[in-house]
């Protein structure tokens, strides 16, 4: 069932932005080799909302700038609740598999490389997270934003079954 759940304005939002990878990619032509930078960058605001973006350039500053900038044009809302995840969810895409399990308080973040950066840019602080499949940084990053997108709160199930929040607890 597509959730959705995409952030309309960025402008009253303090968002930070996290590196996630940076890949040097060369072109070779007829007179030598030219460099470019190719950055994979996660911005959140550590309160339900994140987003990522890919930022190509001859510079690794104005690669991550770019990157920053495409990663505030596609934000979601995550529901989080006392600094977990509301239900284990299972995501993939390409070769990437995730899988998020909620977790009690003071568990702490238990994920790797890029879904550790992606699940603190939201604002989780208690999940334990496993990659099967490929390490590829940007099928992980798209996996887990896929995983946190399909995420439902205990209001939004009630709402589409036409219940009370109640109901939803005791069925």
């Amino acid at each position: 069932m597509a959730v959705n759940n995409k952030v309309k304005s960025t402008n009253d939002l303090e968002l930070k932005d996290r590196l996630v990878a940076i890949n040097r990619v060369t072109k070779v032509t007829k007179g030598g080799r030219t460099f470019s930078f190719a950055a994979i960058v996660v911005v959140g605001n550590e309160e339900g909302i994140v987003g990522w973006g890919l930022g190509k350039a001859g510079e690794v500053t104005a690669a991550i700038a770019k990157g920053v900038e495409a990663a505030k044009k596609n934000l979601i809302k995550v529901p989080v609740y006392k600094g977990t995840i509301p239900h284990e969810q299972l995501a993939k895409f390409g070769g990437a598999l995730v899988f998020i399990k909620p977790a009690t308080h003071g568990t702490g973040v238990k994920a790797g490389g890029a879904m550790r950066a992606v699940l603190e840019s939201v604002g989780i602080t208690d999940v334990l997270a496993k990659s099967k499949g490929s390490s590829n940084p940007h099928n992980l990053v798209k996996a887990t934003i896929a995983a946190l997108s399909e995420l439902r709160d205990p209001a939004m199930v009630a709402q589409n079954r036409g219940i009370s929040v109640e109901k939803v607890f005791k069925g």
